[in-house]
C-alpha cells in the first residue's frame, strides 16, 4: 500500500507546482500588462494636456497679433487630427502606435513653426499670456517624454516576462501577446534645423 502512495504523492506534488507556477506566471504578466496599459493612458493624458493648451495658446496668438492665418489653420488642423487619432489599450500594435505618433508629430511640427513665427512678434513675445502657455507647453513636452520613457519600461519588463523561458511556453497558452514600444519618428536623432530668416 505504501508503495503505491508514494508515485501517487509525487505526481501529486509535480502537479501542484506545475499548477503554482502557472498561477503565478499568469497574475504575473496580467500586472505588468495592466501596468504598460496605465503607463500608455499616461502618455495620452500627457498630449492630451498639451492639445488642451495649444488651444489656448491659439487663442491667445490670435488676439495678440495679426498673425498669418496659414500658420495658425495647420497648428488648428494637426491638432484636430491628433485628438482624433486614438489607440485602445487592449490594441497596442506597431502599426496603431506608428499612426498614433504620425499624428502627434504632424501637431508637434506645426506648432514649432507656430512658435517660430511667433518671433516677428515681440508685442506678443512680451504678453504674460503668451510667455505662461509658452512655459506650459514646454513642461508638458517634458511630461510626454517622461511618461514614453515609462511606458517603454513597463513594456520592457512585461515582454521580457512573457519571452523568457520557461514562460514562454505559458505566454502563448494564456494569450499573453508582445507589446509594442513607443519609437520616436525617423531622422529624430538629428537635430533639428531653425531658420529665423523671414522673408
Amino acid at each position: 500500500m505504501k508503495k503505491k502512495l508514494i508515485p501517487v504523492i509525487v505526481i501529486l506534488v509535480v502537479v501542484f507546482a506545475i499548477y503554482k507556477w502557472a498561477v503565478g506566471f499568469n497574475n504575473t504578466a496580467v500586472v505588468l500588462q495592466e501596468d504598460a496599459k496605465t503607463a500608455w493612458s499616461n502618455v495620452e493624458s500627457s498630449y492630451q494636456r498639451r492639445n488642451d493648451l495649444i488651444g489656448n495658446l491659439v487663442k491667445t496668438v490670435q488676439g495678440a497679433a495679426d498673425f498669418e492665418k496659414e500658420t495658425l489653420t495647420q497648428v488648428i488642423e494637426a491638432r484636430a487630427k491628433a485628438t482624433s487619432t486614438t489607440i485602445n489599450t487592449g490594441d497596442l500594435t506597431p502599426e496603431n502606435m506608428a499612426q498614433f505618433q504620425k499624428a502627434q508629430s504632424g501637431l508637434g511640427g506645426a506648432l514649432s513653426r507656430l512658435l517660430v513665427s511667433v518671433e516677428r512678434y515681440p508685442e506678443l513675445k512680451a504678453n504674460q499670456n503668451f510667455l505662461e502657455l509658452q512655459s506650459q507647453l514646454e513642461g508638458t513636452e517634458n511630461r510626454i517624454n517622461v511618461a514614453r520613457d515609462r511606458f517603454n519600461g513597463g513594456v520592457n519588463s512585461y515582454n521580457k516576462h512573457i519571452r523568457i523561458f520557461p514562460g514562454s511556453l505559458l505566454a502563448g497558452v494564456f494569450n499573453f501577446d508582445a507589446m509594442a514600444r513607443f519609437k520616436s519618428d525617423a531622422g529624430s536623432e538629428n537635430a533639428p534645423d531653425v531658420d529665423f530668416n523671414f522673408k
